[in-house]
């Protein structure tokens, strides 16, 4: 009699049928994890990347392919301004986590730079957690150039790869990620500081997990320390971020991906998102999981462009951003709003549903009060659904910029 499955088992096989017979799930890098934690209320991304569907591979299945990942030149780029800042052993780099986040301490004269090689992911994570121990142990300044860490992210380790860890005298442990976006008068643009932020508090979880198979580990900072060139030159400089924000902010959604399984009950029986079944199957498959876009999706996820079409034709306003959606509390659809703003529906007490009203009131006699002996203007005004669809692809522009 074969032994009964346990929870983790039945979970694995469901998710393996989910992604279709025979395909192999796709890995969870930093990114991905990080894209989750951007997007926290997304059911279809949450499912989907716990079960390791391709996701590209599925937006081309359902004819909705999109232009997602970084150009050749930029990663050119950025694989030059990395070497520059880990030249000489690494000096400058540890200078500066000396100069920004450890100034009480020695200053690094010269660090250690252990050998990480190993053979495959599991023998490169081994090699990393001891070399860990023994820096923390040693008590130098230390730099672990790329090392691998493991996060058990539902039930399985997803391997991840920061660019750099240091060790200080004292123990902790910072993670470094160098980006080859520029920071102007000691500032970068927020939002990609914000990425950088989520991707870090990735490597910080996995860094936790290593720090509590370990008798004698060192303190995990939740500082981290981002390096980016210096205005438009090619000089690093760097600033301390603090992420226990979006690490906690993660770990809440890791701690989902654990429950993926509930939503896969709620799925129709004999879903699936094999790449091989045909593009009506696949839609079907897909919008039979609830999804959440929002313009942001485009610089984040392979499903974006899918999912705001859908979104577009359903008329939903989070396809205009979150804090538009926000604002207009229980007012779910464009239709909504129109119909409130001209007072066939809503609750005169909704503040929001007063706020449209006023301004579409406001907008009418703007519209009809002109200067004397003005002509009309032959321009015609957008309706308001065309404004919306408009604002959309300006965000989704600079979103995916």
């Amino acid at each position: 009699m074969p032994p009964p499955r346990t929870r983790g088992t039945a979970l694995r096989q469901r998710l393996a049928e989910l992604r279709g017979p025979a395909v192999p799930p796709k890995a969870l890098d930093a990114r991905a994890l990080a894209a989750l934690a951007a997007n926290p209320g997304c059911d279809r991304r949450a499912l989907l990347d716990g079960a390791g569907v391709d996701k590209a591979k599925l937006a081309e299945g359902l004819g909705s392919p999109s232009a997602f990942g970084q150009s050749q030149f930029a990663f050119m780029r950025g694989n030059a301004f990395e070497a520059r800042v880990k030249a000489d052993g690494g000096a400058e780099l540890l200078r500066l986590v000396h100069e920004k986040l450890d100034p009480g301490a020695e200053p690094p004269a010269s660090g250690r730079v252990p050998d990480l090689s190993a053979i495959g992911p599991e023998g490169r994570a081994a090699r990393t957690a001891l070399a860990l121990r023994e820096a923390t142990e040693a008590g130098a300044w230390t730099l672990l150039d790329h090392p691998m860490v493991a996060l058990d992210v539902a039930g399985s380790p997803a391997f991840l790869e920061p660019d750099a860890v240091v060790v200080h005298p004292d123990g902790g442990w910072t993670v470094v990620e160098i980006k080859s976006f520029p920071m102007l008068d000691g500032s970068a643009d927020p939002a990609k500081v914000g990425a950088a932020a989520r991707q870090s508090a990735v490597y910080v979880l996995a860094l936790e997990e290593i720090a509590a198979r370990l008798d004698q580990a060192g303190e995990v900072r939740h500082r981290i320390l981002l390096v980016c060139p210096k205005d438009f030159s090619n000089l690093p400089t760097a600033s301390a971020v603090d992420v226990r924000k979006q690490r906690a902010v993660t770990r809440r959604q890791l701690t989902r991906l654990t429950r993926v399984e509930d939503i896969a009950d709620a799925l129709p029986e004999g879903t699936c998102f094999s790449p091989d079944l045909p593009a009506d199957s696949l839609t079907a498959a897909v919008e039979s999981v609830p999804a959440t876009y929002a313009p942001e999706c485009l610089a984040a996820c392979e499903l974006a462009f899918h999912c705001r079409g859908h979104s577009r034709a359903e008329g939903a306003v989070t396809s205009l951003g979150r804090s538009l959606r926000a604002e207009l509390g229980g007012l779910t659809t464009v239709d909504d709003v129109l119909a409130a703003a001209h007072g066939k529906a809503g609750d005169p007490a909704d503040p929001a549903v007063a706020a449209l009203r006023r301004a579409a009131e406001l907008r009418a006699e703007a519209l009809t009060a002109r200067p004397p002996g003005s002509r009309p203007s032959a321009v015609r005004q957008p309706s308001v659904r065309q404004a919306s669809v408009q604002s959309s692809d300006v965000q989704g522009g600079a979103a995916c910029r």
